[in-house]
């Protein structure tokens, strides 16, 4: 029996409980065994907890004035709407008097069309921000929170003594983040780059522009027996690593 919940709180089963993410089958066996077994339920609840700190942490708040934006293009949009539908009765009435009015109409509803397109757009690119935003938190609560994650410290070479680094590795889930916990300054016209070396092939990670945040998790490529590098490049970053100007180096 201890076997059978251990291997239950060895997998992921409970995570994607509490996220949302299992089939009918998977909740019904979570449930049950919340219920029976206090060792899962202990578990539970200490996701749970950790889940709405971690959520407190991470919270973004939306752009200042979003909603009143978007509140008023669509207000404008039905006052525009509505003003067409009141010219439209009006030319049908009057068209052999005024033909010429016919194209201001059809200009005016194909204007209320292209801003109706471009509001829709604007808000499903949000809606796509915001899934891809709660993946990666969920992906971050799996890595920190799964006991077969791998924790790597990393510390700089002697041309960055002080940059200190963590690692964290899940081969079981294939997901990988570094948290960057200090990093030495740097003259203004150079700055801190990431490189991964997955499969053979060198990934541009980007430029490292901040850790003010020092909770925060920056997601690396999995892959086995990958290699991550930072180097110093010149401002704005570069097209592939300089080798000799490499500070640190992660293998995972």
């Amino acid at each position: 029996m201890k076997d059978k919940i251990k291997d239950f709180l060895d997998s992921d089963l409970l995570e994607k409980y509490l996220l949302g993410a299992t089939s009918p089958e998977e909740t019904a066996r979570a449930e049950r065994y919340i219920v029976m077994y206090p060792d899962v339920r202990m578990q539970f609840e200490e996701l749970q907890e950790n889940l709405e700190i971690y959520a407190k942490m991470h919270a973004m708040t939306a752009p200042e004035g979003l909603k009143a934006k978007i509140l008023q293009r669509i207000r404008t949009q039905d006052v525009g709407r509505r003003k067409f539908r009141r010219y439209a009765i009006a030319a049908s009435i009057a068209a052999f008097l005024f033909a010429g009015s016919s194209y201001f109409f059809w200009n005016q509803n194909m204007n209320l069309k292209d801003e109706n397109t471009m509001v829709n757009n604007r808000i499903q690119n949000l809606e796509a921000d915001m899934k891809q935003q709660l993946e990666d938190v969920r992906n971050q609560f799996i890595v920190l929170n799964n006991p077969q994650t791998k924790k790597y410290l990393v510390n700089g070479n002697e041309k960055a003594r002080e940059l200190k680094a963590v690692a964290y590795v899940n081969p079981v889930k294939k997901l990988s983040y570094i948290n960057v916990r200090n990093l030495p300054n740097l003259p203004e016209d150079r700055v801190y780059q990431m490189w991964a070396e997955v499969n053979g092939e060198m990934v541009n990670l980007g430029i490292i522009k901040s850790i003010e945040d020092k909770d925060k998790l920056l997601p690396l490529p999995y892959g086995k027996n990958a290699i991550s590098y930072i180097t110093i490049e010149p401002l704005g970053g570069n097209q592939s690593p300089t080798v000799q100007n490499i500070v640190a180096n992660i293998s995972y």
